[in-house]
């Protein structure tokens, strides 16, 4: 060790007739997921964009060096600790970090998060949090958990300013956009404003990830949703870069790093309609270019199915799966959700995108509260099943994913249901509990949690089943039939790849729903809610 510093030390000797600014390395960290969740299988595929995008904005400073550990992927030679994440005291020791910037976008990771707060001030580390989850009476919470600063909004502009200020040794207090104790009193600097010319932020820079693995790479246009849904913490009018700069972005990515798969996060691919368009041309001429054929998922409103131009240039760009949320088959949670659309005019305008060659992939929220004031439907647990069951039938829709809602910091959801005194207590169900698959609050009687949980694995159980794996072996030796069958080969091979790819996912929903169960069993999770509820009642 003594050996190594002595090199560190020689190396960062000034060059004669030269001043040396000893650089300074803040390291990012992606927290682990608390359990095994329907992310998981995806996670060591990819990591996160957000702590990407910023550290690839002080990357470009001169006084800082800076690196990503994404707990979620640690696939190549990457140090594990025990029982989840990254060995935190290894990597510390042979890369000592100035500063640790913790990412708090996921409310389930925040137990771990809090744990790697705890080791890094241990070692005199300053630290800071950022992310979606810090809101409200969270951001003191985080204060008093080992965390020194917290950067509220997005963090570009912010942690640069921040960042300048504390090597330069200068006074932080005031910078916008920043939250911290001071005399042990919180103090919350006014909100910055949001970035609204895109263009002027760099590439992502993914090469800042250490040890990951990435395959499935993050892209983004778009910043904000306007659609105000209760349950969701992405609010704000939409702001997008150009559609030059987004295919700039992924040519980068493909030249460098010879990425094939995409993955947009944008809430609301579409919007802004003609641009978005022209970019899909862009996209499509690109992938003639190169000879070369890419593949891209995007996150859709379902109404876009309206549209025949847009899921034309779609298609043509190599867009090939879309996600859409869905949230519920049930009339009257859609009302309390703020949704505008009737279930009948969702299987058709799904059946759109089917019919286009889509593959979609349905987001639902099973057992949304219904607000005050809203007809409430006295619906049996029984037909409320059947109702999603009918309506992925009906839909044809091509993989799902079914979860319960979640009380999120900073949601309208979530003060309602605090101000109703139905939140269970942080005590007895903690935040790793809070990722869509544990019941969070308290139900509308005569339902019960419990009730909940177990539709939630009915309905799943049901769309991925062990079976699966046949129709996989089935599709696979009907090949050359589904070719040679069809006049046309293109058409044939488009049809049969469809219904291969089909039966292969719901194969994989069938291994994640298995292990997901089994994960389960092993949870103390059942105690908890049984102690969760009898705190409420007091």
């Amino acid at each position: 060790m003594a050996e190594m510093n002595k090199e560190n030390i020689k190396q960062t000797q000034p060059v004669p007739g030269t001043t040396a600014v000893k650089r300074k390395l803040i390291r990012m960290v992606v927290p682990a997921y608390a359990a095994f969740n329907i992310y998981s299988a995806v996670a060591n595929k990819t990591t996160a964009l957000g702590p990407v995008a910023l550290a690839t904005v002080i990357n470009k400073m001169d006084e800082w060096d800076v690196e990503i550990i994404d707990e979620n992927n640690l696939r190549l030679y990457g140090p594990k600790g025990f029982p989840r994440g990254a060995d935190h005291e290894f990597i510390q020791k042979i890369r000592p970090a100035d500063m640790v910037g913790l990412y708090g976008g996921l409310t389930s990771t925040i137990p771990r998060l809090y744990e790697i707060a705890k080791f890094y001030k241990s070692q005199g580390v300053f630290v800071m949090a950022g992310g979606q989850h810090f809101a409200d009476d969270n951001i003191e919470e985080a204060l008093r958990s080992n965390i020194d600063l917290v950067c509220t909004g997005e963090g570009e502009d912010t942690v640069r300013e921040f960042l300048t200020a504390y090597a330069q040794n200068k006074d932080y207090k005031n910078i916008k956009g920043l939250a911290f104790l001071q005399n042990n009193k919180l103090v919350i600097n006014p909100e910055r404003e949001q970035i609204q010319d895109l263009d002027r932020l760099p590439l992502p820079d993914f090469s800042l990830v250490r040890y990951a693995k990435i395959t499935l790479y993050p892209i983004g246009r778009i910043r904000g949703c306007g659609m105000d849904c209760e349950f969701c913490t992405v609010k704000g009018k939409p702001r997008c870069a150009s559609p030059e700069h987004f295919m700039e972005n992924i040519r980068h990515l493909v030249e460098t790093r010879d990425a094939k798969h995409f993955f947009m996060v944008d809430d609301l691919f579409g919007q802004y309609r003609n641009e978005t368009i022209r970019f899909c041309n862009m996209l499509r001429d690109y992938q003639l270019s190169i000879g070369k054929r890419l593949d891209f998922t995007a996150q859709i409103r379902l109404d876009k199915a309206k549209d025949t131009e847009l899921l034309t240039a779609m298609r043509e760009a190599a867009i090939n799966a879309v996600a859409i949320g869905f949230e519920s088959p049930i009339e009257e949670e859609l009302i309390a959700m703020k949704k505008q659309i009737r279930p009948q005019d969702m299987v058709n305008l799904a059946r759109i995108y089917h019919k286009f060659g889509f593959l979609v992939h349905g987001m639902f929220i099973f057992g949304y509260p219904p607000k005050e004031g809203v007809e409430k439907t006295n619906m049996s647990m029984e037909e409320r099943v059947k109702r999603f069951k009918k309506f992925f039938r009906d839909a044809k829709i091509d993989t799902v994913q079914v979860l319960l809602p979640v009380p999120l910091p900073g949601t309208e959801l979530r003060d309602r249901l605090v101000k109703q005194g139905r939140v269970y207590p942080l005590e007895q169900i903690g935040w790793e509990y809070y990722d869509g698959n544990f019941p969070i609050f308290e139900p509308d009687p005569p339902i019960t949690a419990e009730e909940l949980h177990l539709a939630v694995r009915k309905i799943m159980g049901h769309f991925y089943q062990y079976k699966s794996v046949l129709w996989v072996i089935l599709h696979t030796f009907s090949l050359p039939h589904i070719v040679f069958f069809f006049h046309h080969f293109k058409k044939g091979w488009a049809s049969w790849k469809r219904r291969w790819k089909h039966s292969l996912l719901r194969m994989g929903g069938w291994g994640i729903l298995s292990n997901w169960i089994a994960e389960f069993n092993k949870n103390p999770f059942s105690e908890k809610l049984t102690k969760a509820k009898q705190a409420l009642k007091k």
